[in-house]
């Protein structure tokens, strides 16, 4: 993990019962002798991670469905440290607006970010019901200031129809759909599950999810092609363009599209959570004049 990363230690179950009681049905103690939850649960998931966000992110509030995506925050939070650096790289340290493409019902990254950096962000979705729930999440925990939601009409788009010349955002992210359809999507579950020792007739997502969060027609290569493609015509409305790649056989095909595109500089990222290895690739099309035009505005 980063070394900023909260999160590198074992989770100090005590302390995050006091602060969210409802954790406490969810623990148990292992062979080992360690109090721990099972991570096949999604509910027991879901507390963890509102404890966590009480306890480390001041973050009071944190309610929605239980079929939506409930993400696991050592790794969201992984993606804002690196973030953080790309910026500080690039000696930009104030003013940074963020646009979160698939910020989802949980509002994760947006939370986060303000948390750990005060950093102003813009979460982008293409479905009404979760940006009416992360909405309430953000009025429940007073950050109407530094977040604000925006509507993807067009799932056929990522950045068109969103981002616009007058927002001038610093970075964008994004954690995009990793499968192609439903039947990829259940696939992958009944791997993990097996892997965490369940049984796998009854298949239930510890970290749930809907179709639009989960899966895109042509999968996660599609879906960064768009995405790479649409930020070319934009090349200077952000100063990066980021997105994590779960596939890394992706990362080739997205450096052969990205210098044809006529980017100035690609950087992949390594990241590591427990055993899943994973990675950001963060572009830029500003060439060094126009980047230091950027941090002298």
């Amino acid at each position: 993990m980063h070394k900023k990363n909260k999160h590198t230690d074992n989770y100090n179950f005590d302390q995050l019962v006091i602060v969210y009681p409802n954790l406490q049905p969810y623990i148990f103690t292992n062979a080992t002798n360690k109090k721990t939850i099972d991570f096949a649960n999604p509910k027991a998931v879901k507390a963890l991670n509102t404890a966590l966000l009480k306890e480390h992110y001041n973050i009071n509030y944190w309610e929605f469905p239980d079929h939506f995506l409930c993400p696991p925050i050592p790794g969201r939070v992984d993606y804002i440290h690196h973030i953080a650096d790309l910026l500080e790289r690039s000696k930009i340290n104030e003013n940074v607006i963020v646009m979160d493409i698939g910020t989802g019902a949980n509002c994760i990254y947006p939370l986060l970010g303000t948390s750990e950096y005060g950093w102003n962000f813009i979460g982008v979705d293409s479905n009404k019901e979760a940006l009416a729930i992360a909405q309430n999440i953000i009025n429940q925990n007073n950050l109407q200031e530094k977040i604000t939601l925006r509507h993807q009409n067009d799932t056929s788009h990522v950045l068109e129809g969103v981002l616009t010349k007058k927002d001038k955002v610093t970075v964008t992210m994004c954690n995009p759909p990793f499968f192609k359809n439903e039947a990829d999507a259940l696939a992958a579950t009944k791997r993990k599950l097996k892997g965490l020792g369940q049984p796998t007739d009854e298949m239930v997502r510890n970290f749930a999810g809907q179709a639009h969060e989960l899966w895109y027609k042509g999968g996660e290569k599609a879906f960064l092609h768009t995405y790479l493609y649409e930020s070319s015509l934009k090349k200077t409305d952000s100063f990066w363009y980021t997105s994590l790649v779960s596939n890394k056989d992706n990362v080739k095909t997205i450096n052969q599209s990205l210098k044809k595109l006529g980017a100035t500089a690609v950087l992949t990222i390594g990241m590591n959570i427990g055993n899943k290895k994973s990675r950001i690739v963060a572009w830029t099309f500003l060439n060094k004049e126009e980047q230091q035009d950027w941090n002298n505005k």
